[in-house]
C-alpha cells in the first residue's frame, strides 16, 4: 500500500531530474575551406555572404588552403575573426594536391 502511495513521488522525481539534467548537442562538423559553397560558409558564426564570397573568390585564383591560417590572406579576415571561427573551420585534403597559396599579407 505504501508503494502506491510513494509512487506519483518517485516519478515524479525522477522526471524531474531527467528534465534538469544537461543535454550535449553534437556539434555540427568542421566546414572545410576547400570544398565549402557560398551558402555553407555563411553557416558559419561571423562569416556572412560578403565574407563567404571573399572566401571562395580567393579559393578560385590561389588554390586550395593548405592550413586554416591561410584564411588570414582573404580580405576582411583578421586574427580576431580566425579565433572565434576556428573550431567551425577546417581544410581538407585538397590541400595536399596543390601549390601553397601565397601569403599577400604582412
Amino acid at each position: 500500500m505504501a508503494i502506491r502511495r510513494l509512487f506519483p513521488w518517485f516519478l515524479g522525481l525522477a522526471l524531474a531530474v531527467l528534465a534538469s539534467a544537461p543535454t550535449f548537442a553534437a556539434e555540427p562538423p568542421a566546414v572545410d575551406l576547400n570544398t565549402a559553397s557560398i551558402a555553407q560558409l555563411n553557416e558559419i558564426n561571423g562569416i556572412g555572404t560578403s565574407k563567404a564570397q571573399a572566401i571562395v573568390d580567393y579559393r578560385e585564383k590561389n588554390g586550395p588552403f593548405h592550413t586554416v591560417d591561410d584564411l588570414l590572406n582573404v580580405k576582411g579576415i583578421g586574427d580576431k575573426l580566425l579565433a572565434r571561427i576556428r573550431p567551425q573551420i577546417t581544410v581538407g585534403s585538397a590541400a595536399d594536391k596543390a601549390p601553397a597559396a601565397k601569403s599577400t599579407k604582412q
